[in-house]
């Protein structure tokens, strides 16, 4: 039982954490900048696709985000977490470790929190566990790691250009 709170009160609080930073990537919610302010974010950091590229980060830790906090497709949802903050963690590496110097510190816990939940399970308060879906195979936290990862990874490759000048709407 005590596992079981312990797993609800890392799903929520990494949950709401998660979809509060995509919430600041597409609005002004919680000290955002707005769909604009996304924009010029992944541009300065080198990333092409403009509105198509920050909607699908922010919906992606938007709605990861929730799915952890819910407890609802759990592996799914660590897989999308793992993805998104991936690409994150691409971005901060050059800055080092620590959030201070703005690191990778802080993706790094988010995909790590989100591969734990993805090998746990999401416990007995969850909407897997109503529905029946808490007993995962060891497998389905693996495939998540690596399918989250290489999504982020290849995300990462397809979409940042050398020079961020010369990216795209």
């Amino acid at each position: 039982m005590s596992i079981d709170i312990g797993l609800l009160l890392l799903r929520v609080i990494t949950g709401v954490l998660l979809a509060g930073h995509g919430m600041q990537k597409i609005s002004y919610r919680f000290g955002g900048h707005g769909l604009r302010g996304g924009i010029e974010e992944f541009r300065s950091d080198g990333f092409r696709g403009g509105a198509v590229t920050a909607l699908a980060a922010g919906l992606g830790q938007l709605g990861s985000g929730l799915f952890l906090a819910a407890g609802l497709a759990t592996p799914a949802a660590a897989m999308a977490a793992i993805g998104v903050m991936t690409v994150a963690a691409t971005v901060k590496v050059k800055n080092g470790l620590w959030v201070q110097h703005d690191g990778y510190e802080f993706p790094l816990v988010l995909i790590t929190i989100a591969s734990a939940l993805a090998f746990t399970g999401p416990g007995a308060y969850s909407v897997d566990a109503l529905l029946g879906f808490d007993h995962l195979v060891p497998w389905f936290g693996l495939g998540a790691i690596v399918i989250g990862a290489g999504a982020g990874l290849t995300a990462r490759l397809v979409l940042h250009t050398p020079n961020p000048s010369r990216t795209e709407s």
